[in-house]
């Protein structure tokens, strides 16, 4: 199943409470829980003005439908062809 990296621009997401943080976490599990399980939410990077999210997830329009549903934007999303990391070098 492809995996996809959501660029979500949100400004200020750093400064984003943990209370804050919590809520939209939960609307983006309920709004998976809708879609079936072909839908993943990995883990996100919050950075100071967008939110990374990594999916997994049979294809870029239910990663759409997800946003859609949730009310988050989804600026871009990037299908991750493959992975890298320090021991690529080797």
């Amino acid at each position: 199943m492809p995996k996809y990296v959501i660029e979500r621009e949100i400004p200020n997401a750093g400064s984003l409470k943990p209370e804050e943080l919590q809520a939209i976490s939960q609307k983006s599990c309920s709004v998976l829980k809708n879609l079936g399980p072909q839908v993943q939410w990995l883990h996100s990077y919050v950075t100071q003005d967008k939110i990374y999210c990594v999916y997994i997830a049979p294809n870029e329009g239910m990663v759409r439908e997800h946003a859609k549903q949730g009310g988050f934007p989804a600026n871009k999303v990037s299908e991750i062809k493959t992975v890298i990391d320090p021991t690529t070098a080797e």
